[in-house]
């Protein structure tokens, strides 16, 4: 079968490419190589270098294409509150693109890398996808949008879709310190480690995550593209339903830390409630935090 993967050179989408290529799918990589990464890339998919943003050449893509994983995005949240209206441009009017154009050349289904970010600061944990969306950063109410399309294309034209909200994704590919102020809590401190250097706690690392390994979240992708129980715009939780805080990842990665002042619009926790992941995905996270974070130490030289 043909797929493309949208930001197939990025963390989720390089590994769902991955697992495409791995059973024998023909795989298309859509990236611009904003955020994404050549080394990224799997040898055997082929790539498009070009931007979501451009509509008649996303046809020309997915001409033939059974499915379409959208992953691409201006991931970073802090980052989006200083640059609203590029986030803005990435994020919905990149994914209404992705979406028509996916109606216009007879895709099946489009399966969409949403987020846990659209619940907001305020519910009870765990978070339930019946809960009412309470985004505040602009990159949550971005990708909130995005789900609202999927849910509007799905009614009106007919095209399958699913939204999979992630929890706290990490595992290898992910972006570091080096990649800018904006990386995953996980890969800035493996890398200030692996230089000596102390972790950075923002802000007294309380805080709590529901952290889930990339694997898994590829593995749901592709459930989701399969499954006869979705299509009609669901959005279904991605996590483990487990959470850790901030100072137990810094003490399982070792090492010293320092705490730094707070960022803006943070939550204090997540936590997933998986149940409806279970029931239309028959899909149940396989990698335990404590294994992911001894393959990633060993990555670092830090085992």
């Amino acid at each position: 079968m043909k797929y493309v993967v949208t930001g197939g050179a990025g963390f989720i989408g390089s590994h769902i490419v991955d697992q495409l290529i791995a059973r024998g799918d023909e795989v298309h990589v859509i990236d611009n190589f904003l955020t994404g990464k050549r080394e990224r890339l799997n040898p055997k998919a082929t790539l498009h270098e070009m931007d979501i943003r451009d509509f008649e050449k996303l046809h020309q893509v997915f001409q033939g294409a059974a499915g379409v994983f959208h992953t691409a995005a201006q991931p970073r949240m802090q980052y989006s509150i200083q640059q609203p209206q590029l986030t803005n441009d990435i994020n919905i009017t990149g994914t209404l693109n992705v979406l028509l154009a996916a109606r216009d050349t007879k895709v099946k289904r489009v399966v969409y890398s949403a987020s846990s970010s659209a619940y907001g600061p305020r519910h009870p944990m765990p978070l339930k996808e019946d809960m009412a969306p309470e985004p505040v950063i602009p990159y949550a109410i971005q990708k909130r949008v995005g789900e609202q399309y999927c849910q509007m294309v799905a009614r009106f034209y007919g095209l399958e879709t699913v939204s999979l909200r992630y929890f706290n994704v990490y595992g290898p590919r992910q972006t570091t310190e080096s990649d800018g102020p904006y990386a995953t809590v996980i890969g800035i401190f493996l890398e200030q480690c692996s230089k000596g250097k102390k972790m950075s706690v923002v802000p007294d690392g309380k805080q709590r995550r529901d952290f889930t390994h990339v694997r898994d979240i590829a593995r749901a992708n592709l459930l989701a593209m399969e499954s006869p129980h979705v299509g009609k715009g669901e959005i279904i939780n991605v996590g483990t339903g487990r959470n850790n805080s901030v100072i137990e990842v810094a003490e399982m990665i070792g090492g010293h830390w320092e705490f730094i002042a707070p960022r803006q619009g943070e939550v204090r926790e997540t936590l997933a409630d998986n149940k409806k992941a279970q029931e239309l995905l028959s899909w149940e996270p396989k990698i335990t935090f404590e294994e992911g974070i001894e393959e990633l130490k060993s990555l670092y030289n830090l085992a």
